[in-house]
């Protein structure tokens, strides 16, 4: 694919744009785990907050970035010229944009850096602006600004930092803006200007504030500014504004010097430095420095530790080469190149949630921080393979939010393990949130090879909703605390095992007038919101039911494994597992419903604290017999054949208990999410899967944009969910939504389908990059819109799992109750002119170079698994043609130092 828009420059990620400013919604993301989370536009707009109540920089959307004069700035008045801007936010520049003397523009953008270089020919004039956010424990983003004469005479100007300080929530944007700006205390030091507001004026009352915000600067070699303009209205003047400030333009003395103390206004960080001569071919250098701190600035110690060149440099350095060793844990190389450096920017996206949750990018301009119960586990998938440490921390952590009725928390709290009451007292169940821990909890089982982890105690999320949020226990009061007690007053803790039971388990009987699960809130689709009553999701009923499957075949493993007998559990949850005293016919809802109230009713409001020990096989046999029960009903009940004979899975029924897919008057209606867990769990047979696969083609798949996530349905559907309101192609309704069009892919190539998976794969990555159309940097979008653009990136859960697919499926690296699983499923035009791919990752706390060798350029379903090594020694070949399996006990005894090498020969 020819080039356009964004080049890679090097091996390692890097990127130039040229021209950035011609192309609208565009911003780079920046951050720290100290917590400093940054947004920056190709002209240096953007926003900067440590969270929602803490913004240093204006709180925006993506309107903001072009709309908005209040962006980051740096001034040069110069002479016989006047005012330029080292960003191009100038309304002289503005009024340029589109004209043949444009200024030459271009950014260069890394892990995690960003520099806009701009050169004015007729000034003689280029100005390099690099910024980042170091990776220290400290909430600051820097920017250095490098000038150089590229003219043939002297060029003398006086700069000016420029640096909106909004310095509070973003709940003040448009509540109380002017009120809380009579908050401000403003203070002046040698190096810059900082505000501390005297109090907090957010939805936390009016407390007592600490938190300061802060511009500081300095020239390269530490000197401080002459002098500061710290109140907005008299830095930009009146009849001013922040793309032509009166200051500059009219090169004003300086306001304030070190030492004053302001109160009652707008501030800016308005930083006068001294003015200066350029010879042609010199440089000249300045760094500023935005911090939010918890208390006042000692400015004399930023300065030193942030404020020169010298020390730029070494911070940048140590920034590039903290992100490229994070990121090198995962590595792949095929014969498309370009596209092995896509997956570093896809491989990056996880940590990037997991830094900014869903909140504080441009497009994300919703939510007060954290994250969702879901992106809690769909994160770890990713960092299970490139943050490994920490993962069972987090996992065992994530589980005390599931309350005793199989659902769980609504409000995730910023550490591990810190959930709270949902803040607008409104219950709401999403009826997938009970299936996903047990895939990723699976994952973790089979990388680390830990058995023992799902035997690890656990307390439960308790709250004053019960029964799925159905009712609320008044006698429940929040000084109780958030814990499930016992009769006695004790905390209770149930295993790991016993909340996944009951995540899966009790959704089994919440049944809806067709059998299928009940959508109650919503599914992983939260604009399906409309049908709490009657919907249901026949697609998660899928998922569910796979579940339940694998949830036997681990206990059984546990029994082979671990020597276990006996599974554990709350007393009262014994009658959930119906098998072992009274079967329950399943195929009748009233008997499920009636069985689900008596448990309901036994554990409020509290549980005995009595556990019961189960015979582990007959708990397998029951979890077994509900799966074949749900996939038996599913294939009976929900495969459609419509009238040009295309067949597939029915996904949902709205609230009027209608099915919601088929032929219609306005056209056929089809969702992709009921084929994605119909295929992935293995409710589809092969031969349903293949003509899934034709009906998806027929009704989804879109040149243009990909394949949809449903076809137009006609009408904003009041009883089924908001989504149906948006525009089609756009988000939920209709856009290529790239999670769910991933997972189509993952569960493609899980059942063999490879050459239809890798074209869904394909389709994202061509859809992604191809700049002309999709106006995104390197990455993967939260969806494609109906114009092609690529929206909401870099916060997407999409990204995990291109990335779990791309390892575990693509290249077949995978584990196996802790043993290596070896199983490609590469295709032969990934295979470079050696006939070689290969992927570098982690595994067993070892680094290993994975190298498959295809010397008779096979296509996937014509080769084997010929031969395998270890660091050059030949290993037993121990699985079946198209895999391999190496013990973890081999692995483990291997050096944890240097990459270790995998070398698979496949043949024909």
């Amino acid at each position: 694919m020819k080039d356009k828009g964004w080049k890679y420059i090097g091996n390692e990620g890097e990127f130039r744009l040229e021209q950035p400013e011609l192309n609208s919604y565009l911003y780079f993301p920046l951050v720290n785990e100290a917590g400093m989370m940054s947004a920056i536009s190709p002209n240096l707009h953007g926003e900067l907050t440590s969270g929602h109540n803490t913004f240093l920089l204006e709180p925006i959307s993506v309107e903001s970035l072009h709309n908005s004069k209040a962006a980051r700035n740096f001034w040069l008045h110069i002479e016989e010229y006047g005012a330029w801007s080292v960003t191009g936010n100038s309304a002289r520049q503005n009024a340029e944009l589109f004209s043949d003397s444009k200024e030459r523009t271009y950014i260069d953008a890394g892990f995690l850096w960003h520099s806009l270089t701009r050169e004015n020919e007729k000034l003689g004039l280029k100005a390099e602006t690099i910024s980042f956010v170091p990776v220290t424990d400290e909430k600051i983003e820097l920017m250095q600004v490098r000038l150089t004469n590229t003219g043939t005479k002297t060029l003398k100007f006086t700069p000016t930092a420029a640096i909106p300080l909004y310095g509070r929530s973003a709940d003040d944007l448009r509540d109380h803006r002017h009120v809380t700006s009579l908050l401000h205390r403003i203070f002046t030091s040698a190096y810059g200007i900082e505000v501390q507001p005297a109090l907090s004026f957010d939805e936390r009352g009016h407390r007592v504030n600490k938190v300061t915000y802060g511009v500081l600067g300095a020239d390269a070699a530490g000197h401080a500014p002459l002098g500061f303009f710290p109140i907005t209205e008299d830095f930009i003047g009146e009849g001013g504004a922040y793309d032509w400030p009166k200051a500059v333009a009219k090169n004003l003395p300086i306001s304030e010097k070190s030492g004053a103390a302001l109160e009652g206004y707008e501030a800016v960080g308005a930083l006068r430095f001294a003015s200066t001569e350029l010879q042609p071919g010199e440089s000249a250098s300045y760094v500023v420095a935005m911090i939010i701190s918890d208390d006042r600035l000692d400015s004399e110690r930023y300065a030193t530790t942030y404020l020169s060149a010298q020390r730029f440099e070494e911070l940048l350095n140590q920034n590039q080469a903290y992100w490229r060793q994070k990121l090198d844990t995962i590595s792949f190389h095929s014969a498309d190149t370009k596209q092995d450096l896509w997956m570093k920017w896809v491989t990056l996206q996880p940590i990037l949630r997991r830094l900014y949750g869903n909140s504080f990018l441009p497009y994300h301009d919703y939510g007060r921080g954290g994250r969702g119960w879901r992106d809690l586990w769909q994160d770890c998938l990713a960092l299970m393979v490139m943050e490994p440490a920490e993962v069972r921390y987090l996992l065992l952590n994530n589980y005390a939010g599931v309350r005793m009725d199989g659902s769980n928390a609504t409000i995730i709290g910023n550490k591990p393990g810190e959930f709270v009451a949902d803040r607008n007292n409104i219950p709401r169940v999403w009826m997938d949130h009970g299936a996903w821990p047990l895939l990723t909890t699976l994952l973790y089982v089979h990388q680390s090879g830990d058995l023992d982890f799902v035997l690890q105690p656990q307390v439960y999320f308790r709250d004053s909703f019960v029964k799925r949020c159905h009712e609320r226990d008044l006698s429940w009061s929040p000084e109780q605390g958030n814990r499930l007690l016992t009769k006695d007053g004790r905390e209770y803790q149930g295993t790991i095992l016993e909340h996944i039971l009951l995540q899966n388990v009790v959704p089994f009987f919440n049944v809806g007038e067709n059998g299928n699960i009940k959508l109650e809130g919503a599914d992983w689709n939260d604009g399906l919101d409309l049908a709490p009553a009657r919907g249901e999701s026949v697609a998660f009923t899928a998922f569910y039911a796979s579940n339940l499957m694998e949830l036997s075949e681990l206990l059984l493993h546990l029994r082979e494994g671990r020597g276990c007998d006996a599974v554990e559990i709350a007393e009262e949850i014994a009658v959930l597992l119906d098998t072992l005293s009274e079967p329950l016919n399943y195929d009748s809802i009233s008997d499920k419903h009636a069985l689900l109230n008596r448990y309901y009713d036994s554990i409020i409001p509290v549980v005995s604290g009595k556990k019961q020990q189960l015979d582990i096989e007959k708990v397998a046999a029951d979890l077994r017999r509900k799966a074949e029960w749900c996939i038996e009903h599913l294939r009976r009940n929900e495969w459609i054949v419509n009238k040009e004979g295309y067949a597939w899975y029915n996904g949902y029924y709205n609230n009027d208990a209608k099915r919601v897919e088929g032929d219609y008057p306005e056209g056929v209606r089809m969702t992709l999410t009921g084929q994605v867990f119909s295929i992935m769990g293995g409710v589809a047979t092969h031969e349903q899967v293949a003509q899934i696969t034709a009906a998806v083609d027929r009704y989804l798949k879109d040149e243009n944009i990909g394949y949809r996530l449903n076809s137009r349905f006609g009408g904003i559907q009041q009883n089924l969910g908001r989504a149906f309101g948006f525009a089609f192609g756009h988000k939920e309704n209709g856009a290529m939504f790239s999670h769910m069009t991933v997972m189509y892919a993952n569960a493609l190539y899980k059942r063999g389908f490879v050459a239809q998976g890798k074209q869904v794969l394909d389709s994202v990555y061509r859809l992604s990059t191809n700049f002309e159309r999709s106006r995104m940097y390197p990455g993967i979008p939260e969806y494609i819109n109906e114009r092609g653009r690529g929206m909401y990136p870099y916060l997407t859960g999409s990204a995990s799992w291109l990335l779990l697919t791309q390892l575990t499926e693509v290249y077949g690296v995978k584990g196996y109750y802790g043993d290596l699983q070896l199983e490609p499923k590469l295709v032969k035009s990934e295979f470079n002119e050696a006939g070689e791919a290969s992927v570098e990752t982690l595994f067993a706390d070892r680094m290993f170079k994975i190298v498959y060798s295809n010397p008779q350029h096979a296509d996937y379903g014509q080769y084997r698994v010929a031969s395998v090594q270890l660091d050059g020694q030949p290993l037993p070949l121990t699985s079946k043609d198209k895999e391999c399996l190496i013990s973890r006990s081999i692995l483990e005894a291997l050096p944890k130092q240097g990459v270790h090498r995998i070398d698979i020969t496949l043949a024909m």
